[in-house]
């Protein structure tokens, strides 16, 4: 039996691509988009005609270039994640403009856009996760979009804050990036000598589904970003994982046992009745260096994306 098997055993593997012979080539449960992995795709031949249907939207929705910009981006990611949809069974992720992370109506409004792109094209909100950086502001919308039944993914989430808060809105998905948090560490030498059981990516991911399901929060982990195989067998167990092709293929190309890592607890406690507030998840998500850095950062590198992707969109009108 391959890794990835005995994986599956514990854990739904979604994937971390937005190319569809990746997506049909392993059969994963979801799957998760951001603007980084779409400006990846929009390279490939077979999307040339989702890119032209995105222009020729964009045209027809406003007479104004700018406007017409917007919409054709956001069509983009519509028409992508119809196109992987068509190979999965379960969700697929978009993502919101990074640059609305810190304006709790714009990305409500965003979000329910991009909703009603999809329902227009048949497609229900049951299938799809709007994603959003786990900002204060962005974990407010998430909490306001459960009223509509839009479900959330709350992506670059890097602090113990930033999960109690997701799980106290009930959103319906985190997403903790593993390796992402190992970079900034191994990155500042403070990794002496390695042990997967002592990564801080992965000790992250362990705290945070500990929390949870001591508490019986209802928000579903789906750890992230992960850079070797080693991470992702030491979360067998966690609720979802989602994994890069590349990962995906070692996963399936090695044959060997996978203990289960992970498990939730037999009698879960009353929730707590301290609810966090603003100010606190603020004070307490700053005293995490590394998640301030990252979180930032993760929001400036995929607004530098979806800039890309409005460039390669722009000469086509």
């Amino acid at each position: 039996m391959n890794q990835l098997i005995g994986l599956q055993k514990f854990t739904k593997i979604v994937a971390d691509s937005g190319d569809v012979y990746q997506i049909k080539k392993y059969k994963p449960l979801d799957a998760t988009t951001n603007p980084s992995l779409i400006l990846k795709t929009m390279s490939l031949p077979e999307y040339k005609k989702l890119i032209e249907n995105a222009v020729s939207y964009g045209k027809k929705k406003s007479y104004l270039k700018k406007e017409q910009l917007i919409h054709a981006s956001d069509k983009i990611l519509v028409n992508i994640g119809k196109e992987i949809l068509n190979y999965i069974p379960g969700k697929v992720s978009t993502e919101v403009d990074a640059r609305l992370s810190f304006d709790k109506f714009a990305s409500i409004k965003k979000a329910k856009k991009i909703i009603n792109m999809y329902e227009e094209d048949g497609i229900h909100r049951s299938k799809i996760l709007i994603k959003l950086a786990a900002t204060w502001e962005c974990i407010q919308a998430a909490k306001e979009l459960l009223k509509e039944n839009i479900n959330c993914n709350l992506t670059l989430l890097f602090s113990f804050a930033q999960a109690i808060a997701c799980a106290e809105a009930n959103v319906f998905l985190i997403s903790p990036f593993v390796g992402r948090i190992y970079d900034w560490y191994f990155e500042k030498n403070l990794i002496h000598v390695y042990n997967v059981n002592n990564d801080p990516g992965v000790l992250s991911v362990k705290k945070i589904y500990q929390y949870y399901k001591k508490y019986n929060y209802n928000t579903i982990i789906m750890g992230a970003s992960f850079r070797n195989v080693d991470q992702i067998l030491a979360l067998a167990g966690c609720d979802y994982l989602t994994i890069s092709p590349d990962l995906l293929n070692k996963l399936s190309n090695t044959v060997g046992f996978v203990e289960r890592k992970l498990f939730p607890l037999e009698k879960p406690i009353s929730k707590p009745k301290s609810v966090l507030h603003e100010s606190e998840f603020r004070w307490l998500h700053n005293q995490d260096k590394m998640a301030v850095e990252k979180l930032s950062d993760g929001i400036r590198q995929f607004s530098v994306d979806q800039e890309k992707i409005e460039e390669i969109l722009n000469p086509l009108f």
